[in-house]
């Protein structure tokens, strides 16, 4: 597992400010540990410095993962977030977003929010802004982006899309095969 570039180790931390702010320094210094993001493969894992140390015992070619796959980079060099971070992401977010039951089935099976599955929105998210999508008993099923802002979502019509689909736990099944 190799440190990341400058350039993927910036892309990384754009991507990851978007869904959670100021919140991406706590992902590193955490209170059980240090913790850092290694890539193998073109896929970004975060894992603590006491687990990377015992990794290095292994040899590279036997060592299929260590840590929490967060996303990987795409060919053309942009990094896309897997629902693997899903976990880590949602305690830090700023901004989130609420399902209603009727439509968290539909959001699980790759469809965008609309406006009749809104259940509740974080005061003053803007437009495309990145949200982590939860069922109405807090449970983190997913994350996106707004497609409009808090205000706007008052007034718009109950077919309007809110928040495009980026992904949700419902991957784990579609897309075991390619997840780690």
């Amino acid at each position: 597992m190799k440190i990341l570039s400058e350039d993927r180790t910036r892309l990384l931390f754009e991507k990851l400010t978007k869904y959670i702010g100021v919140n991406v320094k706590l992902l590193i210094d955490r209170p059980d540990g240090t913790y850092c993001f290694r890539e193998k493969k073109d896929r970004v894992y975060y894992i603590s410095e006491r687990l990377l140390q015992l990794a290095h015992t292994v040899k590279p070619d036997h060592l299929i993962s260590a840590g929490t796959c967060f996303g990987k980079f795409t060919k053309t060099n942009k990094f896309r977030l897997h629902i693997t971070a899903l976990t880590y992401i949602a305690p830090y977010a700023p901004y989130k977003l609420w399902v209603k039951p009727s439509s968290e089935q539909q959001f699980l099976y790759g469809h965008h929010v609309i406006k009749s599955g809104l259940g509740r929105i974080t005061e003053n998210t803007p437009k495309n802004q990145g949200v982590v999508i939860l069922t109405m008993s807090d449970i983190p099923i997913g994350f996106g982006v707004t497609s409009r802002s808090t205000t706007d979502c008052r007034h718009a019509d109950p077919l309007a899309t809110i928040a495009f689909h980026q992904a949700d736990i419902g991957e784990y099944i579609r897309s075991e095969d390619t997840l780690v």
